[in-house]
């Protein structure tokens, strides 16, 4: 059995940067030996195919599009068996789906719920991810539509991070398009990088994403392992609807207002949105 994940020191960052800022954090599950490369084969060994990713992901340009992620030739058992001369990118998505990792991600997630709850209220949609990654390997310019911390196992990284939402990168009409089932990876612009926050972490410790904040990361030089614990929130739901019924607002000639972050809810536009599913079905 193994001791609590964070430290009162790490929970106290968290408490003083959710849900808005992204924090560099430390955590003690790096050995657990769910985490370790043999564990992780047999756990891809165990998963659903549908829920295993892998690609070629070093000297990738930041802004490629999701249909232009290259190939490596390889199976997804064969890249791990050689993730740290293939240069390329696995995912296990889903980890819940195996009651070991399940267990895992409730008991870390457990320990962060309280404060959770006191800004954005009760955790939804548990998911968890781990990323087993060649050296160099590049994950391109995205956002993802949940909360989000990444824990280090093994290796290095660097996460390069974007203001949230911010309405150069991500557009309103982005937002709608991928709410409708669209791809999640963005354009790259140069002039981005200015307003960039760089955070670089290796085994215990851990980066606290916030929601809608697009990213890229990159691994340092050797194979590294990565553990995505995410979750949801009310807010997060009705933002997402928001943005579908904006996407219906739009196609009859509208310019709809952009739905708005955090605090600000919007729960008017969810609700339309889902009154007119409701009436669709």
């Amino acid at each position: 059995m193994f001791e609590a994940a964070f430290l009162q020191e790490s929970l106290a960052t968290l408490e003083g940067v959710y849900p808005l800022v992204a924090s560099f954090l430390t955590h003690r599950i790096a050995e657990h030996p769910l985490l370790g490369l043999e564990a992780l084969k047999k756990l891809a060994a165990r998963m659903r195919p549908d829920t295993l990713e892998h690609n070629a992901a070093v000297d990738l340009p930041l802004g490629i599009s999701n249909a232009e992620t290259p190939q490596n030739g390889l199976s997804v058992h064969e890249t791990i068996d050689r993730i740290e001369e293939c240069g390329s990118w696995v995912l296990l998505k889903y980890i819940e789906q195996d009651p070991a990792y399940r267990d895992l991600m409730h008991g870390v997630l457990g320990e962060i719920a309280p404060i959770v709850a006191r800004r954005t209220g009760a955790m939804m949609r548990f998911e968890g991810f781990i990323f087993i990654s060649s050296p160099r390997a590049v994950t391109p310019l995205h956002f993802d539509p949940e909360y989000n911390i990444l824990f280090q196992a093994r290796g290095s990284k660097t996460m390069t991070l974007f203001p949230t939402a911010d309405p150069d990168i991500v557009t309103p009409e982005f937002f709608e398009a991928y709410f409708a089932g669209g791809p999640r990876n963005l354009p790259w612009c140069d002039e981005w990088q200015a307003r960039a926050r760089a955070i670089s972490i290796g085994p215990g410790e851990a980066i606290y994403v916030p929601i809608l904040a697009p990213h890229w990361v990159q691994t340092h030089d050797e194979v590294s392992i990565s553990l995505s614990l995410t979750w949801r929130s009310e807010w997060s739901f009705h933002h997402a609807d928001a943005c579908r019924f904006n996407r219906r607002l739009r196609r009859v000639g509208l310019s709809p207002a952009a739905p708005r972050l955090y605090p600000a809810n919007n729960r008017m536009k969810s609700y339309g949105h889902r009154a007119l599913a409701r009436l669709g079905r």
